[in-house]
């Protein structure tokens, strides 16, 4: 996201006229857009990671390859895909397909449902700095202090050399501002040898997650459409 958090699109075309019906209705959901004129481009900048919304121009050269490139990288977050055609047939790998000639309606209605899509996609992975100590309990009873870097509504990212993939532990974490600790049970799934790891959430009580819920909400930032009922 940009920094006073718009979202950032990405989009592939050569097609001015295209972009002239389409960039109001970003812009009146308050994203922001970067044009690429080749498929070779957009993936140069994809390669940045900080594209929400990747529309592509299906006139474009090479947008199939571009498409298929988009699902092959490793990265677990991907963008949402806006893919404009004059064909009315379904584009594999695309979230929202939209048929040229495009009218203001019919891409205000995409663009919503795309813009739909990015939010939940965004509140599901946005990770947010804790850099809380805790004390982790093993199924096998030992235990052992690590630090809790950051935390989304899936899991958490860890300080430690001490664990491996596929642990399983529980620990008490105060969220800063929380009006009590929750408790967590976490499976690594994967680490690093600079002592990073990152785990998902395995069981959270109801009442924590809700805590854990109103914390995340309240720490995000969207900016918000300029239309009502956008979101």
């Amino acid at each position: 996201m940009t920094s006073d958090m718009a979202f950032e699109c990405l989009f592939v075309t050569r097609d001015s006229g295209l972009f002239r019906i389409v960039d109001p209705i970003l812009r009146n959901l308050s994203i922001a857009t970067n044009v690429c004129l080749s498929s070779s481009k957009a993936m140069s900048e994809l390669d940045r990671g900080t594209t929400d919304l990747i529309v592509i121009d299906w006139d474009n050269e090479d947008s199939s390859g571009l498409l298929e490139n988009i699902w092959q990288q490793p990265t677990r977050r991907k963008p949402t895909i806006v893919a404009i055609s004059r064909s009315n047939a379904r584009i594999q790998g695309a979230h929202v397909c939209l048929t040229k000639p495009v009218t203001s309606e019919a891409g205000e209605k995409s663009f919503k449902s795309a813009y739909s899509r990015m939010l939940v996609d965004y509140r599901q992975h946005a990770r947010h700095a804790v850099m809380q100590p805790v004390v982790a309990a093993y199924e096998d009873g030992h235990i052992a202090t690590m630090v809790v870097t950051d935390i989304s509504v899936r899991g958490v990212g860890l300080s430690t050399k001490d664990v491996a993939v596929g642990d399983v532990f529980s620990f008490r974490l105060r969220l800063p501002g929380a009006r009590r600790e929750i408790l967590v049970c976490a499976r690594v799934l994967w680490t690093r040898e600079y002592g990073r790891a990152g785990c998902e959430f395995i069981r959270i009580p109801p009442v924590d997650f809700v805590i854990l819920h109103d914390w995340l909400s309240a720490k995000v930032r969207i900016k918000r459409p300029v239309k009502a009922g956008s979101e």
